[in-house]
């Protein structure tokens, strides 16, 4: 049977919405000059759900074109955990399967993975951007021999606009990886606070980068 990508889409930006409405038992990991990361024992898996929130001083619409997932978008020029990103159908505007491949990462111990999602994008009322995914499988992506395949439970980037700062941008991200292989527990619960603190780093000298 075919996979309801469309119904799983939704189902994962509501899931995330629900976490951002959710404020309870999130315990502070990481805090940068540019994001507080907090984490809480993950719902849909064995490992954890990170939340990440930070302000970007650059409007809403430059964020959201420096990380909307989409092919030949600038997320593969700045992000150093996407190696590269490529559409492998479009189901309709606004969702679409894609898959992401990584590079090796936390000095070779995490060797390259690759996510297969389907990615929803879509945009509210009071002008908030959503990014929202969670893992699919499809018929064209079976794993690949050179990567371990990861799964993305639901996940996604709010960029929320700031009364009254129309150069400012709210980003609250939501992430939560099942990385797959056999990795120490240890080295997981390192690498993703260190992973999205250098999201934010990384996004906001991008921001930067195509204002200038």
């Amino acid at each position: 049977p075919a996979m309801d990508y469309a119904g799983l889409a939704e189902a994962a930006a509501a899931k995330i919405g629900q976490y951002r409405q959710d404020p309870g038992g999130w315990r502070g990991c990481r805090s940068t000059s540019e994001v507080v990361v907090s984490w809480r024992p993950s719902a849909e898996f064995s490992g954890n759900v990170y939340r990440a929130a930070g302000t970007v001083a650059a409007r809403p619409e430059d964020v959201w074109e420096c990380i909307k997932p989409v092919a030949g978008g600038l997320r593969t020029k700045w992000d150093q955990n996407v190696k590269d990103f490529e559409v492998v159908e479009a189901v309709s505007d606004a969702v679409s399967v894609c898959r992401t491949t990584t590079p090796s990462a936390f000095m070779r111990i995490i060797s390259p993975r690759e996510f297969v999602d389907v990615v929803l994008m879509k945009q509210y009322e009071d002008g908030t951007m959503l990014s929202a995914a969670t893992n699919v499988e499809h018929p064209q992506c079976p794993p690949q021999p050179n990567f371990v395949r990861g799964l993305n439970y639901p996940c996604g980037c709010f960029c929320i606009p700031l009364p009254g700062e129309p150069d400012k941008t709210q980003l609250l991200s939501f992430f939560q990886t099942d990385l797959g292989g056999y990795l120490p527990q240890t080295v997981v619960d390192s690498f993703f606070p260190a992973s999205i603190a250098g999201f934010y780093s990384n996004l906001t000298k991008a921001v930067k980068a195509l204002k200038a």
